[in-house]
């Protein structure tokens, strides 16, 4: 399946290697706003296409499916454009700033005969999926910590009176929405929707949040999720049950699965090997999806896009968070 991108980050690297490691997709063509950047970075991938025409590489026929990973507010416009013509999209997360985007988006993919998939790579991999398998090992879950807690690169320019994509209302951005967001699907895709949401947030001045403490609500256990771009930690992702703990070594990716028996103490290793392109793992999901017409799975990612969303959109207005694009 022939495939281009948008954006020229780390991240779309990422994608791409991984989607070639997958053995389902094949790199066409490149996005840019800027040809220079556009050309140095396809001369990595032996890329012929580059395009700063962002609308005619959507009537290009050489693209089945189109990668997104420019910044959070230019998702739903850019998603739509490639929906309406024809081409199956993945998103990078979070996938649009709110839910009324989202239903916009997959009624338009509905109507287009396409796919719309989030890129959230965690809930993906084989230890994900061992993690969700094995789940009732702890019994009766009581409490969970998902941290994902890491200092950002850009914030020093912030603190010198810049403001960078991520620290900005403007586009859509703010620790729950950029880090956090691993956490909730992590939860999400494990616990499904909530009964309740409170979100308690470091603001900054850009009017978006630094940090910030979600607790969702569930039947019999609390679960935490701490996220932060200003600060820095080591802290482990934990599940309590009353029989036992998984721990984690990291939100995203999902390195290491570790079960504590609360009786005997004794440490379980739940891991397996993961690819170092774990990204791999949706690019198979997504692949199998689109080449099957498997609706069942695709409704199953798809509600679990909308849970997230709903989730950190109900948290940003009890903070009154607002993105440009909602104004």
């Amino acid at each position: 399946m022939n495939f281009g991108t948008i954006g020229t980050s780390w991240i779309t690297k990422s994608f791409i290697k991984a989607a070639q490691l997958s053995g389902e997709f094949n790199l066409t063509a490149v996005y840019s706003r800027s040809e220079k950047k556009a050309k140095s970075f396809i001369e990595e991938f032996n890329v012929n296409d580059v395009f700063t025409d962002i609308e005619a590489m959507a009537k290009c026929n050489d693209i089945d499916m189109v990668y997104i990973a420019s910044p959070n507010s230019l998702h739903f416009e850019q998603a739509l454009l490639f929906l309406k013509n024809k081409k199956h999209v993945v998103c990078e997360k979070p996938i649009f700033s709110n839910t009324k985007e989202l239903d916009e988006a997959f009624k338009t993919a509905d109507e287009n005969g396409v796919f719309l998939f989030e890129a959230t790579r965690n809930i993906h991999t084989p230890n994900f999926n061992t993690l969700k398998e094995k789940l009732g090992m702890a019994g009766q879950l009581r409490s969970a910590v998902l941290p994902y807690i890491q200092y950002s690169s850009r914030y020093d320019a912030f603190l010198q009176g810049e403001e960078p994509n991520v620290f900005s209302a403007s586009f859509s951005g703010g620790a729950l929405v950029d880090l956090g967001v691993y956490s909730v699907s992590l939860a999400a895709g494990l616990f499904g929707a909530p009964k309740k949401v409170s979100y308690h947030p470091v603001m900054l001045r850009s009017g978006i949040d630094g940090a910030g403490t979600l607790v969702l609500e569930y039947d019999g256990f609390v679960c935490t999720v701490i996220c932060s771009k200003i600060s820095h930690s080591s802290m482990s992702p934990e599940i309590h049950g009353e029989k036992g703990t998984f721990i984690l070594e990291d939100v995203a990716p999902i390195s290491k699965l570790e079960f504590v028996d609360n009786h005997t103490k004794e440490s379980e290793n739940l891991g397996v090997p993961q690819e170092e392109q774990d990204m791999v793992y949706e690019c198979r999901d997504f692949a199998a999806i689109i080449n099957t017409n498997n609706q069942r799975e695709y409704e199953k990612w798809r509600n679990l896009s909308t849970t997230v969303l709903q989730i950190t959109e109900e948290a940003r207005k009890q903070n009154n968070i607002i993105f440009a694009s909602e104004k």
